[in-house]
């Protein structure tokens, strides 16, 4: 059994270890021991703290398997992209064309520097360790960030997005970077991002970022064939994403073309579908209509999520829980969960 969980002082080395195993580029996790220990820091201060706004909140969950206690993936949301400046991206525009004395008429697909995701809650640092064999529990940990959202509305934004990498070689390389952001950082990829620190929101960006739009079709076929591409180890995330609501095509990502998914909270299915149910601890009924559910509970630094079978709860006002998922969610019988179908 898995449960999801804020952070912890004590899960430092286990995410290092997970950071070696991400690729750099691809996985929004932080890359030194350092980095690590200050975003530890900032989602357990995050956590404590009273929020009436969202603002440069950031927290971050780690999938744990129960009975061995070790980490298995993790995932963060950030409570208003931008909060310490602005958020870039690129948008997808189409500009018209028009000379009349030739009788000619088209449009050209153009890329507009853009802040307008700044404030929008951001959803990043999705990683599981053994994606190939990955089950509900990635769906579990990627649900939960949104699944803490309905618990605690206050402490984020109305509207989502989630930047996914786009296509990059096995050496880092990205065709997308390459045919302009290098023009003006004159730097690697990679040096890029580290320079960066993954942010989007930098004075470097606008300093050194075209102002003006980018006509795609002078782009060299391999960067415009990258556009809004997402990355083979990103393909879990996308499903898991797609199935929740977020939907692509209208920002990429500055530097490797990726897509940038957004959404309305009402438009995802854990804001639409979820269910408060309080917890009984009754012996189960045997039905062969089992259903998945991720069950949450907690608004803070006591926030916890797993996943139960079940009878479908559309027509009961309780979920029964076994003594194991009671005990890894911190309830009792009569306690108040928020249950959604994976």
């Amino acid at each position: 059994m898995f449960v999801v969980r804020p952070v912890a002082h004590t899960d430092i080395d286990a995410l290092e270890s997970l950071a070696h195993e991400s690729m750099p580029g691809v996985h929004t996790l932080p890359r030194t021991r350092e980095q690590i220990a200050a975003s530890v820091e900032l989602s357990i201060a995050s956590f404590a703290a009273h929020v009436d706004i969202p603002s440069e909140e950031s927290y971050m969950l780690v999938l744990e398997e129960a009975e061995t206690g070790a980490i298995a993936g993790t995932a963060a949301i950030h409570a208003s992209a931008g909060s310490n400046g602005t958020y870039f991206s690129f948008r997808n525009d189409v500009i018209q064309q028009v000379s009349r004395d030739l009788n000619v008429s088209h449009s050209v697909h153009a890329l507009t520097l853009c802040s307008e995701l700044t404030a929008y809650s951001q959803l990043s640092a999705f990683y599981v360790r053994d994606r190939a064999h990955a089950g509900p529990e990635a769906a579990l940990l990627s649900r939960a960030r949104l699944m803490f959202a309905v618990l605690a509305p206050h402490r984020f934004a109305d509207r989502f997005f989630v930047p996914l990498a786009g296509i990059t070689d096995a050496n880092g390389n990205s065709p997308f970077w390459d045919a302009l952001g290098r023009k003006f950082f004159k730097m690697d990829f990679l040096d890029a991002e580290r320079v960066i620190g993954g942010a989007r929101n930098r004075t470097l960006i606008v300093e050194l970022m075209p102002h003006y739009p980018v006509y795609v079709p002078l782009l060299p076929g391999d960067a415009q064939a990258a556009m809004g591409q997402i990355h083979p180890d990103g393909e879990l995330a996308f499903r898991l994403l797609a199935e929740e609501g977020f939907e692509a095509d209208e920002y990429i990502d500055i530097f490797d073309g990726g897509p940038i998914l957004q959404a309305h909270k009402h438009s995802l299915r854990t804001f639409t579908s979820s269910l408060q149910r309080r917890v009984s601890d009754e012996p189960q009924a045997f039905s062969e209509a089992s259903t998945t559910y991720a069950v949450a509970t907690g608004a803070g630094a006591r926030f916890r999520a797993v996943i139960v079978e079940c009878p479908p709860l559309d027509q009961s006002d309780t979920v029964t829980l076994s003594t194991q998922a009671r005990r890894l969610l911190g309830v009792s019988a009569g306690d108040s969960v928020v249950c959604v179908r994976i």
